[in-house]
C-alpha cells in the first residue's frame, strides 16, 4: 500500500518547497508537560500561510501541473483551508481557481478564500455536497481537480511537514494528527516512518465525524449520511479511496475526541499559550488530554494543524468548554 506515496518523495517534496513554505514553529509549553507528563511538541501550522497546512499539499500538486492545465484553471472543494490553500497557490501561478463550499462555511474562510483571487462557490449542507457539485462543473469546464486529501501529490506535500518537525526535535516518539479525509495523516505516516520506523502515529477524529475512525477499527468503509462537530474541517462523510488503505497499513492507532473536548483545548491553548486554534486544528490536543493515560510517550508531537476560525462562535466554544473541564488545577502553573 501507498505504493504511489513514499517518504523520499515527501523528503524530495520538503526541499522543494522550503522556500515556498513557512517553516513554523515547534513550540513546547511546560504547563502542558506538568499537565501530561510528557514532553509535548506543538507543530504550529496554523502560523503556515494562509492559516493552516493545506498551503503545502496546494503548492506541491499546483507545481506538478504543465503550463497548458494551468491555463485551464482548477477546481476543488473545500471545507475552508484547502481552498485558501489553492487559491493563494494557483494565484502564484497565474492560475484561476473555482473553489465550491458547503453553505455553512465559516465567513472568515470564504472571505479570505476570495481575497487570494478565487471564484468561490457555496452549496450544500456539507463537504460531501459542496463536493458532488464541484465535480459535476469540473466536466463542464475541463478545468483540472485539485481534490482536498485523495490525491498523492497532495498527501506528499502535507508529509513535509513532518521532516521539519523531526529536524526541530529528533527525540518525538508519538505525533498526534487531526483527521478529516486522511491527506494530511496519510503524508505525516508515511513520512514519519521513512524517518524513523518506531516512530507511532495517531490520529484524531471528531466523534461527530468518525467515518475513517470506524472504518479503522471495523477494517471495512464507513460512510457516513450525516456529520456534525464544530471541528468543520474535518467533518467529512466518506474516507478518501487513496487515503484509507495506506491509514490502515502505517497509522498504529485512531481515536476520537467530543465537541465539548475539542472547545476545551481550544479555550486553553487560547488561555495558556496566547495561540488560536480552530476546531480540527484542536483535536489533536484534545486527543492528548483526553485519552494521555493510554498514549505512551516521552516526547509526543501535536500537530496544530490550522487556526481559521469564526470568530463569532467564540462564545459556543466557550460554552461548550464550560461542560468540560479535563483541565486539571495545575493548568494555573505558569508557561
Amino acid at each position: 500500500m501507498g505504493d504511489c506515496l513514499k517518504g523520499e518523495l515527501v523528503h524530495n517534496a520538503w526541499k522543494r518547497l522550503a522556500h515556498i513554505v513557512h517553516r513554523t514553529p515547534l513550540l513546547t509549553s511546560a504547563t502542558t508537560n506538568n499537565l501530561v507528563g510528557k514532553h509535548v511538541y506543538f507543530k504550529m501550522e496554523n502560523q503556515q500561510k494562509t492559516g493552516a497546512f493545506k498551503f503545502r499539499g496546494a503548492s506541491f500538486k499546483l507545481m506538478q501541473l504543465k503550463k497548458a492545465q494551468l491555463r485551464k484553471g482548477v477546481i476543488t472543494a473545500s471545507a475552508g483551508n484547502h481552498a485558501q490553500g489553492v487559491a493563494l497557490a494557483a494565484s502564484k501561478l497565474g492560475a484561476k481557481a473555482t473553489i465550491f463550499m458547503a453553505e455553512g462555511t465559516p465567513l472568515a474562510k470564504v472571505n479570505a478564500t476570495r481575497n487570494y483571487g478565487a471564484d468561490v462557490v457555496l452549496i450544500g449542507e456539507s463537504f460531501q455536497e459542496a463536493y458532488e457539485a464541484s465535480l459535476e462543473q469540473q466536466k463542464k469546464s475541463g478545468a483540472v481537480y485539485i481534490h482536498p486529501f485523495d490525491d498523492y501529490d497532495i498527501m506528499t506535500g502535507q508529509g513535509t511537514m513532518v521532516m521539519e518537525m523531526l529536524r526541530q526535535e529528533d527525540r518525538m516518539d508519538t505525533i498526534l494528527v487531526p483527521i478529516g479525509g486522511g491527506g494530511l495523516i496519510s503524508g505525516i505516516a508515511v513520512a514519519a516512518k521513512h524517518v524513523n520506523r518506531n516512530i507511532k502515529v495517531i490520529g484524531v477524529q471528531a466523534s461527530g465525524a468518525p467515518a475513517i475512525y470506524e472504518s479503522y477499527h471495523s477494517n471495512s468503509v464507513k460512510k457516513l449520511d450525516t456529520v456534525s462537530t464544530i471541528a468543520e474541517g474535518i467533518a467529512v462523510k466518506q474516507p478518501g479511496e487513496l487515503t484509507l488503505p495506506i491509514i490502515k497499513s502505517y497509522v498504529d492507532d485512531i481515536v476520537t475526541v467530543t465537541d465539548e473536548e475539542i472547545a476545551s483545548a481550544i479555550v486553553y491553548m487560547l488561555e495558556r499559550n496566547k495561540t488560536l486554534m480552530e476546531g480540527a486544528g484542536a483535536a489533536a490536543l484534545a486527543a492528548l488530554f483526553a485519552h494521555n493515560d493510554k498514549i505512551s510517550s516521552r516526547h509526543c508531537g501535536v500537530i496544530v494543524s490550522g487556526g481559521n476560525i469564526d470568530i463569532g462562535t467564540m462564545s459556543k466554544i466557550q460554552e461548550l468548554a464550560n461542560k468540560l473541564n479535563p483541565i486539571d488545577t495545575k493548568a494555573s502553573i505558569a508557561l
